[in-house]
């Protein structure tokens, strides 16, 4: 395989690109070790773009720090997950309200393409390509809500919360979930927006498996879909 540099992507962009994306399905599971020199021979570049590339994710919390052996893929432990999703939900829930006060129509005819696009995914069975646009979608959501401090508050761990989008689940109540949030921004409802963000972010710890006597922090209160921690 081989990578071009062109106009609009520089070699390190695409080469991270490609990367993130097998990393993302799954074809370098947690553990893998990316060396540098390899993968420059793989893609027929220097080792200069590889290099950048590695940098950019350890950046975004997908790769250790490189050793001997290379650079391995960093596992995403319980705890982890949860302290992410609770960081998710932070970020999130904040975006989908500034979202649902400031979206256009324009702006729901983007979310709403999305939707659509991952569910003709999902009927050819292009699971892949159905996990990219609702990854896409909750980023339109970001840049509806039109903060550049929320923005730059999400990169650090954007690359780990679009990891947790392509580990197992059904994606045809991934998809379900996120028209449900798409009619609660259209409805340009704060506290509805808030609310269906909430439980949807809340969903996402039950994907790792846990042992009978674990028990999440993560608690949804259904009396008002807020998540809390949980006093033992």
């Amino acid at each position: 395989m081989s990578v071009a540099e062109d106009n609009f992507h520089p070699l390190r962009e695409t080469v991270w690109e490609t990367l993130r994306t097998r990393i993302f399905e799954g074809r370098y599971p947690p553990g893998t070790y990316l060396v540098e020199r390899d993968l420059a021979a793989e893609f027929n570049v220097s080792r200069l773009p590889v290099r950048e590339a590695l940098r950019m994710l350890r950046q975004e919390g997908l790769l250790g720090d490189p050793g001997h052996r290379g650079a391995p893929i960093k596992p995403l432990k319980a705890k982890e997950v949860e302290d992410l999703a609770h960081l998710r939900r932070s970020l999130e829930v904040l975006a989908c309200q500034l979202a649902a006060h400031r979206a256009t129509q324009q702006d729901l005819a983007r979310l709403a393409s999305y939707l659509e696009r991952a569910g003709l995914c999902l009927v050819r069975g292009a699971e892949a390509e159905a996990y990219e646009a609702n990854i896409e979608f909750h980023a339109e959501i970001v840049k509806i809500a039109n903060n550049d401090f929320l923005s730059s508050a999400f990169e650090p761990v954007q690359g780990r919360m679009n990891w947790l989008f392509h580990q197992p689940r059904d994606l045809q109540e991934l998809t379900k979930d996120h028209r449900e949030l798409f009619a609660a921004l259209a409805s340009g409802r704060v506290d509805v927006a808030a609310a269906a963000s909430a439980a949807h972010i809340s969903k996402y710890p039950a994907r790792f498996p846990r042992s009978p006597h674990q028990r999440t922090q993560f608690e949804m209160i259904s009396s008002n879909n807020k998540l809390v921690p949980k006093v033992n």
